[in-house]
């Protein structure tokens, strides 16, 4: 483990699962929380930063890999760094290059905080890591609005052409989503309807959060 960090309070932390498909709104639903409690007070683990190391393979083998699984992630890394902002030790996350399909040689620095944030699409899917949340929360979204703010990110923010992006959802998204994410609905806590941008249910999670946070 990298440095270590003594907790900065004696209660331990809130944890916070913020799950949904890709591009239902779970990094609009985080912001929030942050906004709720101030940057200092939360750290944010993102899932997108725990797939597995592929530097190993060629750059063709990568592009096949089915990426919506739930074995293209590194569960004991994740574990790990969760457990280790729990005891309040900072972590060094890894970060994922989405034009290369590959954990990129950079980290990022988490430090431990008041409220832990886990956002993902399977961010509520393993059971070790439910048992550890607070709060359970899943973002859900039409499919089609979805599809349209995935094929708009990938194509802007990760290099990918709109034939594979649509290829990759056809094969890999949809099915996975159906299959692996959508059932861990009924893990949540809260569930906030029409994506992250329903701001009555965001506002009445916020009020929730802060009422928590205060009473801890």
């Amino acid at each position: 483990m990298d440095s270590l960090t003594p907790a900065p309070a004696s209660h331990a932390p809130f944890v916070i699962g913020v799950a949904g498909g890709s591009g239902s709104g779970k990094t609009t639903v985080t912001r929030r929380v942050i906004q709720t409690v101030g940057a200092s007070g939360v750290a944010v683990l993102s899932q997108d930063n725990y797939y597995l190391d592929q530097s190993g393979i060629s750059p063709q083998a990568r592009r096949g890999i089915n990426y919506d699984h739930p074995a293209a992630f590194d569960w004991p890394l994740l574990r790990e760094h969760l457990d280790a902002l729990l005891s309040g030790a900072a972590i060094q996350m890894p970060t994922y290059d989405f034009t290369r399909d590959t954990r990129a040689e950079q980290t990022q620095p988490v430090l431990p905080a008041p409220v832990v944030v886990l956002e993902g699409f399977f961010a509520l899917y393993d059971e070790e890591l439910r048992r550890r949340m607070n709060l359970k929360v899943f973002v859900d979204a039409d499919a089609d609005v979805r599809f349209i703010r995935r094929l708009t990110r990938d194509t802007r923010e990760r290099g990918r052409s709109p034939e594979s992006v649509i290829t990759q959802y056809l094969e890999f998204v949809r099915p996975m989503h159906l299959s692996f994410v959508e059932p861990t609905k009924r893990y949540a806590d809260v569930i906030i309807q029409h994506g992250g941008h329903n701001e009555p249910a965001l506002d009445m999670l916020a009020a929730r959060i802060r009422a928590t946070v205060e009473q801890g």
